[in-house]
């Protein structure tokens, strides 16, 4: 007789199937709409399960999506030393993760989608303001931090689109040290200076 109900633990196909639940889950409901439960109920397996395996849903996210991070693994030591030379070490570490990655990179395929399509930039704001933005944001001792954090992103946005989007050929021959030189103080200089904004 065929069994039934939910699925065994252990085993590859296990794990699989809890991935593909999650990649169809944050698909439909997006990162904030999805669930551990709801993810384990797709899988047909208990949810225990699903933390045994993947931890948190941010580690679950990162796993499913394939990203080339996990930032509960990085933004600590990031922003451990503080906010001086902040800005250098954002640069260092996204050029090496990206370059690391090269031709198979994950989630430059997801960034791709967010260009295009509603459900997928809304899947990846949501896990990028809950799980990068928000502990940036905790940790600068400034004026608007959000606008801050918010302009590092646009900058940062702007390096992935011209070295390995559209791979001008000046950004993809600059060295990490010069793409260092080059954007880290404007980073620093959104997280530390005054923003001298227009009031009004």
């Amino acid at each position: 007789m065929a069994r039934t109900g939910r699925r065994p633990g252990g085993g590859s196909g296990t794990q699989e199937a809890i991935l593909d639940a999650a990649r169809a889950a944050f698909s439909e409901a997006g990162y904030d709409g999805a669930t551990i439960r709801g993810i384990a109920g797709k899988a047909a397996v208990d949810p225990a399960l699903v933390h045994h395996y993947y931890g948190t849903k941010e580690q679950l996210f990162v796993a499913a999506m394939e990203l080339p991070f996990d930032p509960s693994a990085v933004l600590p030591a990031l922003l451990e030393p503080g906010l001086d030379g902040i800005g250098e070490r954002i640069v260092r570490l996204m050029v090496t993760l990206w370059d690391s990655a090269g031709d198979y990179n994950p989630f430059a395929a997801l960034l791709r989608s967010a260009m295009t399509q509603e459900k997928a930039a809304t899947m990846f704001r949501e896990f990028a303001t809950r799980a990068i933005f928000a502990n940036v944001v905790k940790a600068i001792d400034a004026d608007r931090p959000e606008l801050r954090t918010g302009l590092v992103a646009s900058q940062m946005a702007g390096l992935i689109m011209t070295r390995y989007l559209l791979k001008l050929p000046a950004m993809v021959q600059a060295t990490p040290d010069e793409l260092v030189a080059g954007i880290g103080p404007t980073l620093q200089r959104y997280l530390t200076d005054p923003l001298d904004l227009p009031s009004g």
